[in-house]
């Protein structure tokens, strides 16, 4: 099933076919934690066949982006889409020291959403009460909490029930979010959390140790899934 997005979001928008791949890893958020995303593609031995997908939110917060986006850009088996942090520098919002000629260009080409089979991938989510014709792209990028109040939810994907299988990040959990239609991906690896992977034919997850904390986060913006 193809979904149907605005015209400003269709141009941000990238259906692929994943028939060709062994696998397909979906990664979650990895704020520029290269140590901990290395050991994450170790653990999971991919091969030439494979395509991981990350959800965003490559960039910014931990010590090393501009490798982050070496391992991701540079390797062909790699894809992305645009994360909240990344549309900060897009827009200008924020422009980090960090930044190098070539970074800019390839943030800006990240698309908002990539689609496959029945499944999307997006940075933050969807709101489950409007059709995907509906949303803007800052939605999609940061979509957490539609009628409720940020980290005290309630989630969109509480009430979410398709008819897309929703991969996302954005909103940190202590473990991956596990439904039907909504697999959360963002366990707060720079905040001393783990680095998740889901393996899409395999229906499993695949997680690093935690490590490093590179940023303090307070209680109250972890969300423990149910």
């Amino acid at each position: 099933m193809t979904p149907q997005f605005s015209e400003a979001v269709e141009a941000h928008h990238d259906r692929i076919d994943v028939s060709a791949h062994d696998e397909v890893y979906i990664i979650g958020d990895v704020h520029g934690s290269r140590d901990t995303l290395e050991r994450l593609i170790a653990a999971c031995a991919m091969d030439e066949d494979d395509l991981g997908i990350f959800v965003g939110d490559l960039v910014r917060k931990g010590p090393d982006s501009p490798g982050v986006i070496d391992v991701v850009r540079d390797d062909p088996r790699f894809i992305s889409v645009r994360g909240n942090n990344e549309q900060k520098i897009v827009r200008g919002d924020t422009d980090p020291q960090w930044l190098r000629e070539g970074d800019l260009a390839y943030l800006e080409s990240l698309p908002v959403v990539i689609s496959f089979d029945d499944a999307l991938v997006v940075h933050g989510g969807v709101d489950p009460t409007r059709p995907l014709e509906s949303h803007t792209v800052d939605e999609l990028l940061t979509m957490r909490a539609p009628n409720g109040d940020g980290y005290d939810g309630p989630f969109w994907y509480d009430d979410y029930d398709g008819p897309h299988r929703v991969f996302f990040g954005h909103t940190v959990h202590e473990s991956p979010v596990d439904r039907e239609f909504a697999i959360g991906l963002d366990t707060g690896c720079v905040y001393g959390g783990a680095l998740t992977a889901y393996r899409y034919r395999q229906d499993d997850f695949l997680t690093t140790d935690p490590a490093v904390t590179h940023q303090s986060r307070a209680d109250s913006k972890v969300v423990s899934p149910i």
